[in-house]
């Protein structure tokens, strides 16, 4: 599904700030893969995400997404077959538009639609209906209310709910619960692991939190200094602790991470 090969990024190259970000990276997913990421600041996985996103050109390698090669594709093209979801729940919404106007937009971006806003059809909104029940938080019965008027924790469920009313090719998450309280952060992340896994999404997730990342999905990546050092699965996966997890890293790193926001998350 997802094919990352040698991709390279280097910013401000040439000058006093030069950092590059992604170093000679490679990474396969396959249809169904719900791979997370965690590393230290500054390791990449942002920037990773963003690469497959379009949001800039990679300096070498190339990127192919369900056998297209979309390594010179704009952003607003992949847009159409790639759900994003970021930290802050104000991005990803429009507050001054409805409930029903987001989900409108998000169907008609997904779905290269052309129909106005103001021709939104019944069996349109009976679909958005049908998807906002499932979120459990009674948004069915408030379609016509502005975005900007919700939680943070509604608004964020609404975008995955966006991201994901066209089922895409590839899921992107980047610490999506991250600014949001313990309570709220765990129904997002289940929702996000039932929705992920009912459609069979193929999904990409950065996470600070170690335990999410070893709990959620199939696979459990760290990054550092822009390549990916650690690649866990399976019943290697399954039996391992955070502690594992950390020790592994000092092993192929030899280094510990020291990231406290990381560390403290347990």
């Amino acid at each position: 599904m997802l094919r990352v090969e040698h991709i390279s990024k280097t910013f401000n190259p040439g000058t006093v700030n030069e950092k590059t970000a992604l170093d000679n990276l490679s990474l396969h997913l396959a249809p169904g893969d719900f791979a997370s990421i965690i590393g230290s600041n500054g390791a990449g996985k942002s920037t990773l995400l963003n690469a497959v996103a379009g949001s800039f050109t990679v300096d070498s390698g190339s990127i192919t997404l369900g056998g297209e090669d979309v390594t010179f594709v704009p952003n607003h093209r992949r847009s159409r077959v790639i759900g994003r979801l970021f930290q802050d729940p104000l991005r990803g919404t429009a507050p001054s538009l409805t409930i029903e106007e987001n989900l409108a937009l998000a169907y008609l971006r997904s779905s290269e639609g052309t129909a106005p806003l103001s021709r939104i059809r019944k069996k349109d909104k009976a679909l958005f209906a049908e998807r906002l029940k499932l979120l459990g938080m009674g948004l069915e019965d408030r379609m016509r209310q502005p975005v900007g008027l919700l939680s943070g924790g509604q608004r964020q469920a609404l975008t995955l709910l966006m991201a994901t009313l066209v089922t895409p090719k590839l899921l992107l998450l980047d610490e999506h619960t991250a600014a949001l309280d313990p309570a709220t952060a765990e129904k997002v992340l289940e929702l996000t692991r039932s929705i992920v896994a009912e459609n069979h999404i193929t999904c990409l997730m950065v996470t600070h939190n170690m335990r999410q990342a070893l709990e959620l999905g199939s696979r459990t990546l760290m990054m550092s200094q822009g390549r990916i050092v650690l690649d866990v699965s399976g019943d290697e996966r399954a039996g391992m602790t955070v502690d594992d997890l950390l020790a592994r890293f000092k092993a192929d790193t030899g280094k510990d991470l020291d990231n406290d926001r990381i560390l403290l998350s347990e």
